[in-house]
């Protein structure tokens, strides 16, 4: 072995040591850490129904209860997402082993193929939760575990729950505003913020793709999400940190810079942050018909901003209900019952994740009417057709949820106990039961129930 090589991957291993000490660090912030109170959002800091509560117990046993704001100026509303990978997949266990689907895996030192073996596709999936349908996140040790408002346990891993990484700022009505590293933090129980104070406007508008229009509450570059948080960039003598409620427009205007309309008129051409230009995460839009969409900087063309009201309340997320529906194979057979989609999601308020031409759709079950899929020989090239219940009918690539790596479907017909287990390569067509309530409700109303169709004969 050549000695490059021998140094190259001692020096990955120093590296990665030194990464791990960082973010031990990191997460062991001092527990009553003031925030800086030059921070424009600092001195907004009345509690509102539309924005994160909830009580912090932290270690020592000490409580502090407020609006909540996690990574300090990341997820800060009931429609954000706490992210992580579960740690396990009990689901599983329902599915004979010699039926789930095998793929190569390569064995490798420092980076040489030295064999290959077939191994047992990874069933880990990843957590996604709104704030709104959680009820407690408790940090144990390695785990997070995280309680819904239907009653369901998810143990994720810490080190996969960066929503965490930077601890949360608490704004408390007697102590002033907080920062909490999250090492320090044994549970947070989120609440309904029972008074509405003065606070910071959402961002709301308008996102103008080739894909179409896509209308709600936004966070810029996946974070960005209050009237007080700053667009950074340089002009062409200067860095300026322009306040999003100055703000009229943004604009692409090259693959690296935008153009901004400001509320005067002014019109100024921003680049050299990852913010305005070819590194930008991507643009949260929770639009009502779909619940959220993350559109890329290449599909971006143009933000118009306009008022939008404050948003939901903790109160308007229901607790998400079973998925039940139909699944229809290939050679004929309609399976009625409970449904576990992707080994995975099971509940109205999981959600199928999957693009179009660079709009990334993240779309509650509960607004799922059907998905059907094309043929066997086409299922990696032509796109599926998802029906929502609100009628309207999306074609979405074969990719995420939707591609070759999805586990396959259990159904527990009429209620066994024991489930069937339909390939991905099977399905030919699923049909959701609308669930009694939802949010977002469409056409401006709660989504009532239908009933399950019956079992083919």
């Amino acid at each position: 072995m050549k000695r490059a090589t021998i140094i190259g991957g001692a020096f990955v291993i120093v590296l990665g040591l030194a990464i791990a000490g960082y973010l031990a660090i990191k997460r062991n912030v001092a527990p009553d850490t003031p925030a800086s109170t030059s921070s424009p959002e600092t001195a907004a800091g009345g509690a509102h129904p539309s924005f994160l509560y909830g009580r912090i117990t932290l270690a020592d046993g000490a409580t502090y209860e407020g609006r909540l704001r996690f990574g300090q100026h990341q997820e800060a509303f009931w429609g954000d997402y706490l992210n992580g990978f579960k740690q396990q997949n009990p689901w599983a266990a329902h599915v004979p082993s010699e039926l789930l689907r095998k793929e190569p895996r390569p064995i490798k030192i420092f980076g040489i193929t030295i064999a290959k073996r077939e191994e047992q596709i990874d069933l880990v999936r990843p957590f996604m939760a709104r704030f709104g349908d959680i009820t407690r996140i408790e940090l144990l040790g390695r785990n997070v575990r995280v309680t819904l408002k239907s009653g369901t346990v998810f143990d994720a891993d810490w080190y996969s729950s960066n929503d965490l990484d930077d601890g949360v700022r608490v704004w408390d009505g007697s102590r002033g505003v907080l920062d909490f590293g999250a090492r320090r933090i044994r549970t947070i129980d989120l609440l309904p913020a029972a008074t509405a104070g003065a606070v910071p406007q959402r961002l709301h508008g308008t996102v103008r793709t080739g894909q179409g229009d896509f209308t709600g509450f936004i966070q810029w570059n996946r974070n960005m999400g209050v009237s007080t948080d700053e667009l950074s960039g340089r002009t062409a003598n200067k860095n300026l940190r322009l306040r999003f409620d100055t703000l009229r427009s943004i604009a692409r205007h090259s693959s690296d810079s935008c153009l901004v309309t400001l509320l005067d008129g002014r019109e100024i051409v921003l680049s050299g942050t990852r913010e305005v230009g070819h590194d930008n995460l991507g643009i949260y839009v929770d639009d009502g018909r779909y619940g959220r969409v993350l559109i890329s900087w290449d599909a971006f063309e143009r933000l118009d901003f306009s008022p939008g009201g404050s948003g939901p309340a903790y109160g308007d997320f229901p607790a998400g209900h079973p998925l039940t529906g139909s699944v229809t194979t290939r050679d004929g057979r309609r399976l009625v019952g409970r449904l576990v989609y992707d080994l995975d999601e099971s509940e109205t308020t999981e959600t199928l994740d999957a693009p179009s031409q660079g709009v990334n759709y993240t779309i509650l079950f509960g607004l799922i009417a059907s998905i059907e899929l094309p043929g066997r020989e086409e299922r990696g090239t032509q796109r599926a057709k998802v029906t929502l219940h609100s009628g309207e009918e999306l074609q979405l690539e074969p990719s995420g949820d939707l591609g070759a790596g999805n586990g396959g479907m259990l159904i527990f017909v009429d209620g066994s106990e024991r489930a069937e287990y339909v390939l991905w390569a099977d399905v030919e067509r699923l049909d959701f039961q609308r669930p009694p309530l939802m949010y977002p409700p469409q056409g401006g109303r709660q989504i009532t129930g239908a009933p399950v169709p019956e079992k083919k004969k």
